[in-house]
C-alpha cells in the first residue's frame, strides 16, 4: 500500500514558512515556493490538485488548470473552490453607502470577481470532465468577523488611491461596526464548488 502524501504551493514565502511552522508534526504534508502556471512536478505524478480560492486571483486560470491537468494520472480529480465574487453584498436596500466597500474589495484584490461562474467551462476547454458543479452561499450578520476584513479593505483602498477621503473611508468601516453592534449588518458572498476528472 503506497503512503499517501499532501503537497502545498504557494508564491509567497512567507505563506510557505508559516504552513511549514503549522504543520511541523505532519511527516506526509509539504510546501513548495512555486507558480501555479509553472508547476515543478512531473506529469502525471498526482491522484489529485485542489485550487482553494486560488483561480480568481491569477492573470491565467486556464493555464493553472491546464498544469494541474498535465501532472494528474489519468482518471485523477481536480477540486476547485473559488468565490463568486461579483456577488459581494453588504447593501440592505437602493443605494447602501457599504457596498462602495464590496466593489472597490473585488476592484482592488480579486483579478476576476467572474471567475466562479465560469469555472465549467475552463474545466472542460482544458479537457477535464466535469462531474459536479455548485453554490455555497455565505453570510455574516451579528458577528461579521470576516466580511469586517472586506469593508476595511475596500474602504482603505478607496482612500489611498484618492477617490475618497480618510475621513470617509474611517466612516464607512465605522458604519459597518454600528450595523454588527446593532444586529443589523448584513454581508454575503457566494462561492462555487467544482470537482472534474481528468479522463482515463
Amino acid at each position: 500500500q503506497k503512503s499517501l502524501k499532501a503537497i502545498g504551493l504557494d508564491p509567497s514565502p512567507v505563506f510557505i514558512a508559516k504552513a511549514r511552522e503549522l504543520s511541523a508534526h505532519l511527516a506526509n504534508l509539504s510546501f513548495h515556493e512555486g507558480s501555479a502556471h509553472q508547476l515543478p512536478f512531473p506529469e502525471a505524478d498526482f491522484d489529485v490538485v485542489v485550487f482553494h480560492t486560488t483561480l480568481c486571483h491569477l492573470s491565467d486560470p486556464r493555464g493553472a488548470l491546464s498544469e494541474a491537468f498535465r501532472v494528474l494520472r489519468p482518471g485523477g480529480w481536480v477540486a476547485v473552490f473559488d468565490g463568486d465574487y461579483a456577488s459581494t453584498t453588504f447593501g440592505t436596500g437602493t443605494l447602501d453607502p457599504l457596498q462602495i466597500c464590496a466593489d472597490a474589495f473585488r476592484a482592488y484584490f480579486i483579478h476576476d470577481s467572474w471567475l466562479g461562474r465560469r469555472t465549467p467551462k475552463l474545466a472542460q476547454m482544458t479537457g477535464f470532465v466535469v462531474q459536479s458543479y455548485r453554490s455555497h452561499g455565505y453570510t455574516e450578520s451579528s458577528n461579521p468577523d470576516y466580511m469586517l476584513t472586506i469593508v476595511d479593505r475596500g474602504a482603505d483602498a478607496l482612500a489611498s488611491s484618492g477617490q475618497i477621503g480618510q475621513p470617509l473611508a474611517d466612516a464607512l468601516k465605522g458604519e459597518a461596526r454600528r450595523r454588527a453592534e446593532a444586529h443589523q449588518f448584513f454581508g454575503h458572498i457566494n462561492y462555487t464548488s467544482l470537482i472534474a476528472r481528468k479522463p482515463r
